[in-house]
């Protein structure tokens, strides 16, 4: 093998893969003939397509993996029943108080001693009574409202929970494409210190190297390997943690993403975003939406101050030595709102109201402190990115560009070669890193206006 320059300054090598290729088909042919040969060939495309098709991997872009959370992400589809409970909460509260059936018999002779002229006792009564309560003060048209409006509560909670869910998402897709970035590097890396260690055999080999110096790279080489497997786990974590966010059970190792990250300038302004967070946000909505559930609770406990009446009516039966007679009773009943008025509940509904309303006052401003440092983390991201992609991704390929062609040709140390590499990886890296962050900004914008949703 001879080592040859690429026109970028990279190295490769003249392989004599063709040739071997070229003798192996010929011994091929030499011993299986022609009809072998065409054996061969439908052998491989019928059994190629089916393989390839086999580990197709399985690519999602991140709309398609946010989609695919909100609906099947566990936790969610917990928070969904939320929903459900404030619709039975709405049935009960339109429910009307039962009224209570009384059977009774009364008087009786179970003693054994009779009823007679001389001891004067019974006659034996028997009854049926039924009792209804009359609600007054308006309470169940109070129960009724404040029921609906803790269910807005909770429909406006569950895009807050979709809201923060997507974010979680789009960060994993994030990590997932960061760490296939960095694979790539690590692999280039190995492949790149693959060819020096080959160049070096090859100068040793022609006694213009010296051995150590052939250990060196190959430790180099083992150093890089290293970072590949290690770059491989991060990655294969990363895949299993978006895979969990978006619902699935059983992580695929088939699972690939695809798209490039977010690259686009916002067209707004920081005051602007922060106007449209208080708008649009679900957590500042259902907030609002507490108010006027809390509101409506202290209407239901002053409704509760107002005692509610009792109705009843009986029929009762007699039959006695006399004779026998039939009788109807009628009742009413209030009690005396001489200690208990309610003023306890009264009195928690008005200072949950105030807490309420406090709780806004430092969510509206929580919201506004977020979209600042999401902002300001924008136009970090966004000048870093700018810096590195503007010089010094050039200037580290140069200079890496440079010291391999020297380092080849013997004119430089392995240690200003793996310096040189050194510093264009963590320049690329520090690249790779900077383009996730930018686009982690933007999506992290995103969820604090409250987009999308």
């Amino acid at each position: 093998m001879n080592p040859v320059l690429f026109a970028s300054g990279g190295l490769c090598w003249k392989n004599t893969q063709s040739d071997r290729s070229a003798g192996s088909n010929q011994e091929f042919l030499r011993r299986f003939g022609f009809t072998g040969l065409v054996f061969f060939f439908l052998l491989t495309g019928i059994t190629g397509p089916v393989a390839a098709q086999s580990q197709q991997p399985e690519t999602v872009t991140v709309s398609q993996a946010v989609q695919e959370a909100v609906e099947k992400n566990l936790n969610l589809m917990a928070e969904r029943y939320n929903l459900s409970i404030a619709d039975a909460r709405i049935v009960t509260a339109r429910l009307r108080p039962n009224p209570v059936l009384s059977l009774y018999g009364d008087l009786q002779d179970l003693a054994g001693t009779g009823f007679n002229a001389q001891n004067a006792a019974g006659p034996p009564e028997y009854g049926i009574r039924t009792d209804f309560i009359w609600e007054r003060g308006d309470k169940r048209r109070y129960r009724i409202e404040t029921a609906q409006q803790a269910k807005e509560v909770a429909r406006m909670q569950l895009p807050n929970a979709v809201r923060a869910l997507a974010l979680d998402v789009q960060g994993a897709f994030i990590d997932v494409a960061l760490a296939k970035e960095n694979l790539k590097l690590a692999e280039d890396n190995l492949a790149a210190f693959n060819k020096i260690v080959r160049v070096s055999a090859e100068r040793v080999r022609a006694g213009d190297l010296a051995a150590v110096e052939l250990t060196r790279t190959e430790l180099a080489e083992l150093q890089f390997n290293n970072a590949v497997i290690q770059t491989e786990a991060r990655l294969r974590i990363a895949k299993q943690r978006l895979q969990l966010l978006m619902g699935r059970v059983a992580p695929s190792e088939s699972f690939e993403v695809a798209g490039e990250m977010r690259r686009e300038t916002l067209p707004f302004q920081l005051a602007e975003l922060q106007q449209q967070a208080i708008a649009r946000r679900p957590d500042y909505l259902a907030m609002q939406r507490e108010q006027a559930r809390s509101q409506a609770e202290i209407r239901l406990q002053l409704a509760q101050r107002k005692v509610d009446y009792t109705v009843g009516a009986e029929y009762r039966r007699q039959q006695g030595l006399a004779g026998k007679g039939n009788s109807l009773g009628f009742f009413f009943s209030v009690p005396l709102p001489i200690f208990d008025r309610n003023q306890g509940e009264i009195d928690r509904t008005r200072q949950e109201q105030s807490q309420i309303e406090a709780r806004a006052h430092a969510l509206e401003a929580e919201i506004r402190n977020e979209i600042a440092a999401a902002w300001r983390q924008y136009e970090t991201a966004r000048t870093l990115l700018a810096r590195i992609e503007d010089g010094m991704l050039l200037k580290a390929w140069r200079v890496l560009e440079t010291m391999e062609f020297s380092y080849c040709s013997g004119e430089a140390s392995l240690v200003e070669f793996l310096d040189a590499q050194r510093a264009f990886n963590d320049t690329t890296q520090s690249y790779n890193e900077a383009r996730a962050e930018y686009a982690r900004s933007l999506y992290l914008i995103d969820a604090a206006v409250g987009n999308g949703l």
